[in-house]
């Protein structure tokens, strides 16, 4: 372990990344990809299959009569399917690709006695056999989600594909069908009927063939993707769970972020002593760790060693949200990956913590007022709550979420009151009313996680809709005020990304690129609270801990972004259960946590 940290001048340099995965998968990909958008127009466009390009086109089945033109369409989409697992190396998308391309090139022989086309998908196959080593990629996490997925989207994609195929032949169409016509020709066409549209010679069965292959080609995809073998997403079992309470009880003070590896919908590997651990979830094929790995630091290059290997195996992207700059460091130094700063993290001292002072006089007025309007509030260890008012807790904590997804995964736990957590911190307001609500007396919660032995870091802020304005204010004051109590001597707030640049580019003299940067954050923040998070947690005079994301490449950023932003919860791609039904799951099987962005300052 080096004896430094970089120094905040440092902290955006790019550092030398190690080899880069092969490039044969890539272009082999794109050129599967080439070759169906070819073998699509092929067996589409009449004009095309007689153009200059003719030739090129037949690639796979032969490009005429009607038979042919639905061997060239269906070879044509199911090559563009596999060419991103080609891509991605994957060893099931390899064995597909060397069975289609030696099928299409007989096919192409037997009915077009075609040599070009042979050539043409022999010289895809060479590449794929010879570099056979570098598709070992193992499968995703996936569930029977996927099927539903492949057959809402493969069916629009073959509806507007087939309307384009009824469409491209108006010299042969028989009379003007109308556009309800058309569309009735093509689903009845797809599920293998004759539809009202009629065409002169052979047209009729060239469009008939062709409407039947891509409703042939939907329904085996999503057969296929039901019945596979089912290769579960990654969760937190008992074992592993045991184990990571074991090094937080030793190094948890290390990082904040340290009790929120035990959620329990990530995976971990262990370094080969077992003294290290790096907790992940993938997501869109991005291995996503939060926070520093947990353990001895001695250890983390052989935890973060496993992470890598993991990633290899399956092709997955790597990636670490929010780091701190001690794991910043020893990421980029053992793996290569580059690392750039996110945002601040916001540390209170209780120590130093007071109320007095013109810096804290807005937070004392609201405080006060609020007292005055009759809120109380308490602070205590969840294993000190009894068994009624931890439910009705966790009720009010899903109710007054504010959204139908749960929200969270770098700074969210995903519980509430389970039995080993019994060392969380919740504080709650209170305020006696002359119609008692659902919940009671009950106002605002916050949740917080333990960090060693003695910090807490902030899990979720939630608060009654009616109550008044503050609350989040009151209950952080609060928690503050009674942490000494607890032996809690530092207290983690909110992630404020990108703070450094909102707060240099509201100072005199900021350049004009860094209050382009600043509006555009103000801009986002109207749906993604960057300004507001990062003014809310200024008005407690914390100090800033920067926190870093970890990558591999800049073109990898977005696709980094995105996967975050569904871990996170910002985009979910699932189809999300009934309120309803997620009302009838245990207290055990319910999420309550919320992500940081979540989180309710707009009252503030």
């Amino acid at each position: 372990m080096s004896d430094g940290v970089p120094s905040r001048s440092s902290r955006a340099r790019r550092i030398p990344r190690g080899p880069r995965p092969e490039a044969v998968p890539v272009w082999v990909g794109r050129a599967a990809a080439l070759v169906g958008l070819l073998d699509i127009a092929a067996g589409v466009f009449p004009r095309f299959r007689h153009s200059r390009m003719h030739a090129i086109a037949e690639v796979l089945p032969g490009s005429f009569g009607p038979f042919a033109a639905a061997l060239s369409l269906s070879a044509g989409v199911l090559l563009l399917l596999l060419a991103h697992g080609l891509k991605r190396r994957k060893r099931r998308a390899w064995r597909a690709a060397v069975a289609l391309l030696p099928a299409g090139a007989v096919a192409q022989f037997a009915y077009r006695h075609s040599i070009v086309g042979v050539l043409i998908a022999v010289a895809l196959l060479v590449p794929l056999l010879r570099h056979r080593d570098q598709f070992a990629a193992l499968p995703d996490p996936r569930s029977r989600w996927r099927a539903l997925a492949n057959f809402v989207l493969m069916g629009a994609g073959s509806v507007a594909l087939g309307l384009v195929i009824v469409n491209v032949h108006p010299d042969r169409t028989i009379g003007d069908p109308s556009l309800a016509d058309r569309l009735a020709h093509v689903i009845y066409g797809l599920f293998g009927f004759e539809g009202p549209v009629d065409y002169r010679g052979d047209t009729s069965w060239t469009v008939a063939f062709s409407l039947g292959a891509l409703g042939w080609i939907t329904a085996v995809t999503t057969i296929y993707l039901a019945f596979r073998p089912e290769h579960p997403a990654a969760h937190l079992t008992e074992e592993d769970e045991v184990k990571l309470r074991a090094l937080l009880e030793k190094h948890g003070r290390r990082d904040s972020l340290g009790h929120f590896a035990l959620r329990r919908d990530k995976a971990v590997v262990f370094s080969p002593s077992g003294k290290a651990a790096v907790t992940y979830r993938v997501v869109s094929g991005v291995m996503l760790a939060s926070g520093d790995p947990i353990g001895d630091v001695e250890a983390w290059p052989g935890a973060i060693e496993r992470f890598m290997d993991e990633a290899r195996a399956h092709s997955w992207t790597p990636a670490v949200m929010g780091c701190s700059e001690t794991g910043g460091e020893v990421w980029t130094r053992e793996t290569g990956l580059d690392a750039l700063e996110l945002g601040d993290e916001a540390v209170v001292d209780v120590a130093d913590f007071s109320l007095a002072g013109r810096a804290m006089r807005n937070v004392r007025q609201m405080v006060k007022r609020i007292e005055r309007a009759g809120y109380e509030t308490r602070v205590r260890r969840i294993r000190d709550l009894g068994d009624a008012e931890l439910e009705r807790i966790r009720r009010a904590a899903e109710d007054w979420r504010g959204t139908d997804t749960e929200r969270g995964f770098s700074m969210a736990l995903g519980r509430i009151g389970d039995p080993s957590d019994g060392d969380c911190l919740i504080a709650t307001a209170h305020k006696a009313d002359d119609a008692p609500g659902e919940y009671g007396d009950l106002k605002a919660i916050l949740h917080f996680v333990p960090w060693g032995k003695d910090g807490a870091s902030l899990d979720l802020m939630r608060r009654d809709r009616s109550a008044d304005p503050g609350m989040n204010e009151l209950l952080i004051v609060a928690a503050l005020q009674a942490a000494p109590k607890f032996g809690i001597t530092r207290v983690s707030l909110n992630f404020a990304m990108f703070r450094s640049a909102l707060a240099r580019g509201e100072k005199i003299g900021a350049g004009p690129v860094l209050r382009a940067w600043r509006g555009l954050l103000v801009f986002l923040s109207r749906w993604f609270q960057i300004e507001s998070l990062y003014k809310f947690n200024a008005k407690f005079q914390p100090r800033w801990e920067p926190r870093f994301v970890v990558y591999r490449a800049s073109a990898d950023l977005p696709r980094i972004g995105f996967a975050a932003m569904q871990a996170e919860g910002f985009v979910n791609l699932a189809l999300p259960l009934p309120r309803f039904l997620r009302r009838r799951r245990s207290a055990a099987e319910r999420p309550c946590a919320h992500a940081v962005a979540e989180r309710d300052v707009r009252a503030a």
